[in-house]
């Protein structure tokens, strides 16, 4: 009965096999399991490794210790990691399936340069230096940035070649901007250098409760979202046939990828790589099923994301390399060798 179904229909009666779905699930524990250490070590692990003992007793003794106020510090870091790393994950899933294209991430599309040229304007021309006060502004870039994408390239039935067109002029022009912005201004590129390499050093509990509210509401609108993008996978007009809504489904992706890559952005600056490797990863192992890409991509990708940022703290000891630096360095290489090694995942 299946002989004559769309790759992408045959994919979605397999993965409903019990076994199937047995394996997939132990995974997803297995997966949540490496994110609670990795969660960890990113407490302990630091200029100063602390043990367990000191971990447990910053976490939940707080006696205002030396020791505490660092396990303070790094747990507000652990979770913004977490929490971006989620985000970007989920982002670049969303935005491989609505483009149909394995190689799109948030960068491809311009919403991490809409952000960066909100705070370059933010530093050039208002004068703020502070996390608190460009975030805002880094926020507002990446979603106006995403509602111009959407008026370009998906508000009259957009494709996937429409979307990365749009996408690939719109950074085009942002990119020009930024240089000529940070060319002409000193101070401004001075004070940018350090965001725009992506870092978690700066993070507080107030950043995070800043842009929980957003992360949050992405995160759940891109989770709700997996049958309708299957659907699409299929091809428009099979899409529309299973009652697919085409146009709310691209509108609704657009709206989860940019709050939840405006809010990571805003937070600890633009971070390659995560939202175009993890979902690829995850993929070769998942098949194209979004019902299963989404939830391993919300747990793999912070990993990624706080094991960089360990190796970031570990290498240059006492200093530290910035988590966007690691990420780069560590994610090329082995993105190429995925590439060679196996065929693109089909989206």
């Amino acid at each position: 009965m299946l002989v004559d179904s769309p790759p992408e229909a045959r994919a979605e009666a397999a993965s409903a096999s019990p076994k199937r779905r047995a394996v997939r699930g132990a995974g997803l524990l297995v997966s949540a399991a490496v994110l609670l250490l990795v969660f960890f070590a990113s407490i302990a692990v630091g200029a100063k490794s602390m043990s367990m003992d000191q971990v447990w007793h910053g976490l939940f003794q707080d006696t205002g210790t030396y020791g505490d106020v660092v396990v303070g510090e790094r747990l507000a870091r652990s979770l913004l990691g977490l929490l971006a790393g989620t985000a970007l994950g989920l982002s670049g899933a969303v935005l491989q399936a609505l483009t149909r294209n394995p190689l799109a991430d948030p960068g491809l599309l311009g919403i991490n340069l809409g952000a960066s040229a909100a705070v370059v304007s933010a530093i050039s021309f208002f004068g703020i230096t502070s996390l608190s006060g460009y975030v805002w502004f880094a926020f507002v870039g990446a979603v106006a940035v995403g509602v111009l994408l959407y008026i370009l390239g998906g508000a009259r039935g957009a494709t996937p070649v429409r979307l990365a067109l749009a996408g690939t002029a719109i950074s085009a022009a942002l990119y020009g901007y930024l240089q000529a912005v940070m060319i002409t201004d000193g101070a401004a590129l001075n004070k940018m250098r350090f965001w725009t390499v992506g870092s978690l050093a700066s993070a507080t509990m107030d950043t995070i409760e800043q842009v929980l509210p957003f992360l949050a509401v992405g995160a759940v609108l891109a989770l709700s979202l997996a049958r309708p993008l299957n659907a699409m996978a299929m091809g428009d007009d099979t899409a529309r046939a299973l009652g697919a809504r085409l146009n709310r489904t691209r509108a609704l992706s657009m709206a989860a990828a940019t709050l939840l890559c405006g809010a990571a952005t805003a937070a600890c600056g633009p971070i390659v790589f995560i939202g175009l490797m993890v979902p690829h990863i995850v993929r070769s192992f998942t098949g194209p099923d979004m019902r299963w890409i989404l939830p391993y991509a919300a747990l793999l990708s912070p990993v990624l994301l706080l094991g960089a940022d360990v190796v970031g703290r570990v290498v240059a000891r006492p200093a530290e390399l910035q988590v966007g630096i690691v990420t780069a360095v560590i994610g090329a290489p082995v993105f190429v060798f995925l590439v060679r090694r196996r065929k693109l995942a089909q989206l």
